[in-house]
């Protein structure tokens, strides 16, 4: 069992940067491969992206390629998620995920596939 507790969401305008983290508990991180999921108000949990327990492999949805980086610190226990030129369609409650079914290597872009959540962190960006 892992807790997740995610930070750094907060406002920003259009074409602003923010940095999320997820912090684990325990001292097993690196047996976990990491997603961050959003949620907006009336749609359903999408996938955002995704890093593998080693964090040499990652994967963005089309939606935040080029925008968003994912990485990994297994020593601070902690997953970042860089937000960068930030559009009014980011705005979502962001959550962390976990899962300690896979590989080294592997990643997972369906929220099925995680075992442990955090509480979220708001994101809202104005036009």
């Amino acid at each position: 069992q892992v807790q997740l507790v995610e930070s750094g969401g907060g406002l920003v305008q259009t074409g602003g940067s923010l940095r999320l983290s997820c912090a684990a508990s325990g001292r097993t991180f690196s047996s976990y491969a990491v997603g961050w999921f959003r949620q907006a108000p009336g749609k359903e949990r999408e996938f955002v992206s995704a890093i593998s327990r080693s964090g040499a492999n990652t994967y963005a949805a089309d939606s935040v390629k080029g925008r968003f980086t994912i990485s990994r610190d297994n020593a601070k226990n902690t997953v970042y998620l860089q937000m960068n030129s930030l559009k009014p369609e980011d705005t979502a409650l962001y959550y962390c995920a976990a899962t300690g079914a896979l590989s080294q290597t592997m990643v997972k872009v369906t929220a099925r596939d995680y075992d442990y959540w955090g509480q979220g962190t708001q994101v809202t960006v104005s036009s």
